[in-house]
């Protein structure tokens, strides 16, 4: 068994522990395996051994990395977990089949244009800067509920919301404020948690969680 594989398996037994234990149990838990800066070599090992969906930040290099592999294998799922800008909106809606990073009302006029253009309509996610830090993409919360509803009205599948939490806060307070931002929003979905606290996510209702170093090794440096 390659070291990927492993890694793998170990995290799936986690999640299932976490789940166990949750305090928010919302059923299964999706692994989303953040490949960002990894080569398609190390993707494909993945895929061998069974995971099907994974993470990237950057669309040019999730183009190159999936526009082939996806042809290959149909099963295989990618997510934008990245800040994008309304000029890769026709590429995002292309290639990816959830887009994680939605926080402006001018990306949502965007990805619509694109979506009824291209008759594509990936699953949304809409990014919540919890933390209200100023170098970080995501919507204020009290700008949540306005984005959200301009989302609907334009017919964007909104179907949950996202978070990074600040590196110097609990982060435990931030995933139990995002869980109740969209229990309150009526979205079932919750991406929340990475290698270092994904556990602790789901053990306060995430769904969705999103891990690179612990499956592929520290991130390369681009």
């Amino acid at each position: 068994m390659s070291l990927i594989a492993e890694n793998l398996l170990s995290i799936r037994e986690k999640i299932e522990t976490a789940a166990k234990t949750s305090l928010m149990n919302q059923g299964d838990v999706n692994l989303i395996a953040v490949s960002k800066t990894k080569p398609l070599e190390a993707v494909e090992e993945a895929y061998a051994a069974g995971q099907k969906v994974f993470g990237e930040n950057k669309v040019q290099e999730a183009l190159t990395k999936f526009r082939d592999l996806k042809d290959q294998h149909s099963d295989i799922e990618v997510h934008l977990i990245g800040p994008l800008q309304t000029n890769k909106a026709k590429e995002a809606v292309s290639l990816f089949d959830v887009i994680e990073s939605v926080d402006r009302p001018k990306l949502v006029t965007a990805l619509i244009k694109e979506m009824k253009k291209q008759d594509r309509w990936p699953d949304c996610f809409i990014q919540v800067n919890t933390g209200e830090e100023d170098q970080k993409a995501g919507v204020l919360p009290k700008e949540l509920e306005s984005l959200i509803d301009f989302s609907k009205e334009q017919g964007l599948p909104v179907i949950g919301l996202m978070c990074i939490p600040p590196v110097d806060e609990e982060a435990a307070t931030h995933f139990s404020f995002l869980y109740e931002l969209a229990k309150k929003h009526n979205l079932s979905c919750v991406s929340m948690g990475m290698s270092a606290d994904f556990e602790k996510a789901i053990r306060f209702g995430a769904t969705d969680v999103r891990v690179g170093s612990s499956i592929f090794g520290q991130r390369n440096k681009i």
